[in-house]
């Protein structure tokens, strides 16, 4: 059973730092690109916000975190991070991290089974 646990998430004030981690199980990890995605208030779809490839030599970022935001994982401890700074008040969202496909650079998520997630608040 997958079992993705997000953490890490608070209150901070923009252009603070924060440091999410995802405590993955269930699956072989380290043979699974990971993503985090994110669900703005009010909308109705996660996005994509970092995603990172089974053996942690390629990321990609969407373009609002690009330089400011840093994925990485663990592939000893099963565990995703997503380092971030510079946070504006746009970047308010709860964040959860999933499995991944990529497909023409594209990081899909490929599982059902999503956390719980963790929320991060930027006020303005």
């Amino acid at each position: 059973q997958v079992n993705l646990v997000e953490s890490g998430g608070g209150l901070v004030q923009p252009g603070g730092s924060l440091r999410l981690s995802c405590a993955a199980s269930g699956f072989t990890f380290g043979l699974n690109s990971m993503a985090w995605y994110r669900l703005l208030p009010g909308a109705g779809e996660r996005e994509f916000v970092a995603g990172i490839r089974s053996d942690g030599l390629a990321t990609k970022y969407a373009d609002s975190g690009q330089g400011r935001f840093v994925v990485s994982r663990d592939n000893i401890k099963n565990v995703l991070y997503l380092q971030m700074k510079k946070l504006e008040p746009e970047d308010t969202a709860v964040y959860y991290c999933n499995r991944a496909t990529i497909i023409g650079g594209i990081y899909y998520s490929t599982s059902d089974s999503w956390g719980q997630g963790t929320q991060v608040t930027v006020p303005s």
